[in-house]
Protein backbone atom coordinates (compact mmCIF):
# COMPACT_ATOMS: atom_id res chain seq x y z
CA UNK A 1 0.00 0.00 0.00
CA UNK A 2 1.45 3.35 -1.02
CA UNK A 3 1.60 6.17 1.53
CA UNK A 4 -0.69 9.12 0.83
CA UNK A 5 0.68 12.64 0.90
CA UNK A 6 -1.10 15.53 2.60
CA UNK A 7 -1.38 19.15 1.49
CA UNK A 8 2.11 20.02 2.75
CA UNK A 9 3.70 17.13 0.87
CA UNK A 10 4.45 15.16 4.01
CA UNK A 11 3.29 11.61 4.36
CA UNK A 12 0.17 11.50 6.55
CA UNK A 13 0.77 10.17 10.04
CA UNK A 14 4.53 10.67 9.94
CA UNK A 15 4.34 14.38 10.76
CA UNK A 16 2.18 13.50 13.77
CA UNK A 17 4.92 11.49 15.49
CA UNK A 18 8.21 12.62 13.90
CA UNK A 19 9.83 15.96 13.09
CA UNK A 20 11.63 15.85 9.75
CA UNK A 21 14.42 18.35 9.25
CA UNK A 22 17.26 18.13 6.74
CA UNK A 23 19.10 14.87 7.32
CA UNK A 24 17.64 14.17 10.77
CA UNK A 25 14.45 12.61 12.08
CA UNK A 26 13.40 13.41 15.67
CA UNK A 27 10.52 11.93 17.64
CA UNK A 28 7.90 14.46 18.81
CA UNK A 29 6.48 12.18 21.48
CA UNK A 30 8.18 10.31 24.30
CA UNK A 31 9.07 6.67 23.61
CA UNK A 32 8.20 3.95 26.11
CA UNK A 33 11.40 2.83 27.91
CA UNK A 34 10.07 -0.72 28.36
CA UNK A 35 8.72 -1.34 24.84
CA UNK A 36 11.35 0.61 22.92
CA UNK A 37 11.29 2.46 19.61
CA UNK A 38 7.95 2.73 17.82
CA UNK A 39 5.78 2.62 20.96
CA UNK A 40 4.90 6.10 22.16
CA UNK A 41 3.57 7.34 25.49
CA UNK A 42 0.08 8.86 25.46
CA UNK A 43 -0.01 12.38 26.87
CA UNK A 44 -2.67 12.86 29.56
CA UNK A 45 -3.12 15.93 31.75
CA UNK A 46 -1.10 14.75 34.72
CA UNK A 47 0.78 11.77 33.30
CA UNK A 48 2.16 9.96 30.26
CA UNK A 49 1.31 6.30 29.82
CA UNK A 50 1.98 3.41 27.46
CA UNK A 51 -1.08 1.67 26.08
CA UNK A 52 0.84 -1.52 25.38
CA UNK A 53 2.55 -2.34 28.70
CA UNK A 54 0.94 0.13 31.12
CA UNK A 55 4.13 2.03 32.01
CA UNK A 56 3.23 5.45 33.54
CA UNK A 57 5.26 8.60 34.19
CA UNK A 58 3.59 11.21 36.39
CA UNK A 59 4.17 14.91 35.64
CA UNK A 60 5.17 17.26 38.42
Amino acid sequence: MAAKKGKTGEVKGVSKYYELGGDTIKSRKSVCPRCGNGVFLADHGDRQSCGKCGYTEFKK
